[in-house]
């Protein structure tokens, strides 16, 4: 089975990424994005609105360039180009140009104040290293990937139905993770404190990582949201996935962590459980329903036991959000179509709807890009060199179901906006 971890890549080298921003990077699409549709012609649009967002590049060493800004796309192209950064990040709209902000150092005003951003989520596989046992550290397989993609259908879910957002990208981080950007215009305005709440939302984990139980589910029913996610996606996933892939119940250290979740006036009536087991089925999945069965049925029941389940599962399976990420304004998040120094691998988005279907160990690296180039023969004229790689689909994808219905919201938001402005006005002008 294939996985994605480890150390320096062999698909990585800085003259073939040199190449690939010179080929294939998507310039055009990330400033397109990052404009919100005010590099248009029309009225409102505001000329300086992209030139107050900051990028930040990386280079070898983790030598960074922060506050660098771009007014337009030959001036970011360029830039790339030429400094062909290791990783590039982007970060908030500022009240003025990022670069410049040194001239408003002495200023006691607050000019140089961040005032628009992305709600932006960030996922990461090791932080699900106490309860997944085929990998640990940035080792990543199709064993424990699946955690990854019940996060999106979690938050995802939560963020449309429960938010109302529309505009999300979902981006796989290169190596062992997922980022999400949500990019409505109200999610872009979100203050720190608003972004704060909606983090605190999604917060079900507390105690650190001595504790036994990291999750209480308090109250006589379960949040809707919380609810929803458990029989639409967690109690599934932990029983059907879960439990065979990473033998939770078949090696006794395991049982017994889970069994410790368990208050201790109950460890004694359960503690049978570990020894009868029917050989001719799955262990894990036998022992998994008598627990249930021993913590849901009568006395247990009575006690308010049976609530251990849900958190058992809610322990296993339910997203660890990085919460700093989301609740501040000014943190950076790494660009779409990155190439990650450590696999190689480029940071393609990941279609929500079809998530199950996304294999990290399959995502395209530079050094297969270029081979895909090599064995395509000749540059055609009128089409791009992306579309000759398999680095096209994930490009097509981004325009198709991200990029092309923010602009039109982005549009309409614009054109809604102006109308109302030049109502008012002619209204004011008629007294």
């Amino acid at each position: 089975m294939g996985s994605v971890g480890g150390g320096f890549s062999n698909h990585f080298n800085p003259n073939l990424l040199k190449l690939y921003y010179g080929k294939l990077f998507p310039h055009a699409d990330l400033f397109k994005w990052m404009s919100y549709g005010n590099d248009g012609k029309h009225p409102a649009c505001d000329k300086s609105y992209v030139g107050r967002r900051e990028f930040s590049f990386t280079f070898q060493n983790d030598i960074y360039l922060r506050f660098q800004s771009f007014s337009t796309l030959s001036e970011l192209e360029n830039s790339i180009k030429d400094k062909c950064p290791f990783k590039i990040d982007i970060g908030p709209v500022y009240s003025v140009d990022p670069a410049k902000r040194h001239a408003y150092a002495q200023s006691n005003d607050k000019v140089f104040t961040t005032v628009e951003r992305e709600l932006v989520f960030d996922i990461d596989i090791t932080d699900y290293d106490d309860i997944r046992y085929c990998c640990s550290g940035a080792d990543v397989c199709l064993d424990c990937w699946p955690l990854m993609t019940v996060a999106i259908k979690v938050v995802d879910t939560a963020l449309r139905d429960d938010f109302g957002f529309n505009h999300i990208l979902w981006v796989y981080s290169g190596r062992r993770g997922v980022h999400c950007w949500v990019c409505d215009a109200k999610a872009r305005r979100l203050n720190n404190e608003q972004r704060a709440a909606i983090a605190d939302y999604f917060r079900v984990y507390q105690g650190n990582e001595n504790s036994n139980k990291k999750i209480s589910l308090s109250g006589p029913a379960l949040h809707p949201f919380l609810a929803r996610s458990y029989s639409e996606v967690l109690g599934d996933f932990f029983e059907t996935k879960l439990l065979p892939c990473q033998q939770l119940f078949s090696d006794e250290e395991r049982y017994e962590k889970i069994l410790e979740m368990i208050p201790d006036e109950c460890i004694h009536d359960l503690s049978h459980n570990k020894r009868s087991s029917n050989l001719k089925e799955d262990i894990n999945l036998v022992r998994w329903e008598q627990l249930k069965h021993s913590l849901q049925s009568g006395k247990q029941k009575a006690q308010g036991l049976w609530r251990c389940v849900e958190e058992i599962v809610f322990s296993f399976t339910y997203p660890r959000l990085d919460m700093e990420v989301s609740k501040h304004m000014n943190h950076l998040l790494k660009a779409p179509f990155c190439i990650h120094p450590k696999t190689g691998r480029v940071c393609v988005p990941i279609d929500p709807i079809h998530c199950d279907e996304f294999d990290p160990t399959t995502v395209p690296t530079l050094s297969e890009l270029f081979e895909e180039l090599n064995r395509g023969g000749h540059k055609i004229d009128g089409i791009d060199e992306w579309n000759r790689t398999s680095l096209g689909e994930s490009i097509r994808f981004f325009r198709s179901s991200f990029l092309q219905p923010l602009l039109k919201s982005c549009k309409e938001e614009m054109e809604s906006s102006y109308t109302a402005k030049q109502r008012l006005a002619n209204n004011s002008l008629t007294w």
